[in-house]
């Protein structure tokens, strides 16, 4: 009996040191709500991928996929000269986008800092641009009321301790070939390096509302949380800005208080993601086109439509949407991106409050034939986003004890509600279905919404 007590014991023991070994902080699951309520209520923000790689013209990971030496990639460096950058400019167009927050890249994978940074010369302030890039940019989207988040690259192709992986530049196919490249090379002195660098854009810019880190690939010529020292990375995050919100791409999923949303990139989820049957906080990043930096001759750019309907079924499943701009060398928005951030705005303008506030519609409520369903639970409002818009009588099935007022959001003019009328249909429905009459021809609206005031 005494051996089973002590098993017992020791069971729980090992148990409940674990689990205080796979905790950042403390923090309940209210509090977490509360902390992250800001983000949830914004659902929209915009995403900057910017650095020297603007002036290749041809992707982010132009190094990788080239593999251009460092000397060979020094030019950039050296060139790097934004003369048309105006903070003030981009910060209204994502205003005027409906954006709420906007995060920015401190540092990409080619590991070139656009901040003023003690702990390397391969920043800013050593091109012939010169000032500190971060800084104008916090200091004008502030003044926005934007929102502020850091992206900040776990990797990095230039720093000479960092040791190549499998998605480094000089990447090889063997372990003696990585050993023989390594050979030299200190992962401990470059993981230090990160943690003085996260320290910097985390003390030297006020209070920043999003840390976007990126990214992990354990496995084979990979790398993970002990690489990066994630740990004891996120401990100091949490100690430096208790309100951050924090990606989970630290190799942190296992850690309570190690990620705060998950991130599918480019992709749209068919249910609001789930960890261990729970629903979780997401967002999705995603480009206007098939590159994050700028590319001049990339065409697959999204139309408006698409565009929108991403953010409106993103938002449909609880998520938020990150929508990537990419400057040019120079500094100015490509004109495609104005374009579509100027469409994108134009809709937001008169449909937002089906966007803001807004999360995926209780169970009861059946979803119409073409259309995408958002609700906002405090003002006990539903929102029918028409994709395909219906002649005349749409037909709401089982919502008759439900709704007292219809109108079209983007002017407030009234929908009647009425029985469902026509032969055919009154054959169809049910007692508690209700019929809106719709004007024949459709708004001029991309996606026309309709505003239900719920009882």
């Amino acid at each position: 009996m005494k051996h089973l007590l002590l098993m017992v014991f020791t069971v729980v023991l090992v148990s409940q040191l674990s689990y205080s070994q796979n905790k950042i902080w403390n923090e309940t699951e209210e509090q977490k709500t509360e902390r992250m309520a800001w983000w949830t209520d914004a659902r929209f923000g915009m995403f900057i991928h910017w650095g020297l790689y603007a002036q290749a013209a041809r992707h982010e990971w132009v190094k990788k996929n080239e593999r251009i030496s460092d000397e060979a990639y020094q030019k950039y460096f050296e060139m790097f000269n934004p003369d048309l950058f105006d903070a003030k400019e981009w910060a209204k167009k994502a205003k005027a986008a409906g954006m709420k927050y906007a995060v920015i890249t401190t540092k990409h994978h080619e590991g070139f800092n656009m901040f003023k940074s003690a702990y390397t010369g391969y920043n800013i302030m050593n091109t012939p641009y010169g000032k500190d890039i971060i800084k104008e940019w916090v200091d004008a989207f502030r003044a926005e009321g934007l929102r502020i988040g850091f992206y900040y690259s776990l990797i990095d192709w230039h720093h000479p301790e960092y040791t190549i992986d499998r998605v480094h530049p000089q990447s090889v196919n063997t372990k003696e070939q990585y050993d023989a490249l390594n050979k030299d090379r200190d992962m401990g002195i470059y993981r230090e390096y990160l943690k003085n660098q996260v320290r910097e854009i985390l003390t030297n810019y006020g209070k920043i509302d999003v840390l976007w880190l990126d990214f992990s690939f354990p496995g084979e010529f990979g790398k993970g949380k002990d690489d990066w020292g994630s740990v004891e990375l996120m401990k100091m995050v949490r100690q430096l800005q208790p309100e951050i919100l924090v990606n989970d791409r630290a190799d942190l999923k296992d850690y309570e208080g190690g990620w705060d949303f998950t991130t599918p990139e480019q992709f749209k989820v068919q249910k609001w993601p789930e960890e261990n049957g729970v629903k979780i906080p997401w967002e999705t990043c995603q480009t206007f086109s098939g590159s994050w930096g700028y590319y001049r001759d990339e065409h697959t750019w999204k139309d408006n439509k698409q565009l929108l309907v991403l953010l409106i079924e993103s938002v449909s499943k609880g998520g938020n949407v990150l929508l990537n701009v990419g400057p040019t060398a120079r500094g100015t928005f490509d004109y495609r991106a104005d374009r579509a951030l100027n469409e994108m705005g134009k809709w937001m303008k008169y449909n937002s409050r089906s966007i803001y506030g807004c999360t995926e519609a209780p169970k009861d409520f059946i979803v119409p034939d073409n259309t995408l369903l958002t609700y906002n639970p405090k003002t006990k409002r539903m929102y029918i986003h028409l994709l395909d818009y219906p002649m005349t009588n749409f037909l709401l099935r089982s919502y008759g004890d439900k709704v007292r007022y219809a109108q079209f959001l983007h002017d407030g003019s009234e929908i009647k509600i009425g029985k469902p009328q026509g032969h055919w249909i009154q054959q169809e429905t049910i007692e508690n279905d209700i019929n809106l009459i719709l004007p024949i021809i459709k708004p001029n609206v991309e996606i026309p919404v309709i505003e239900l005031f719920l009882n």
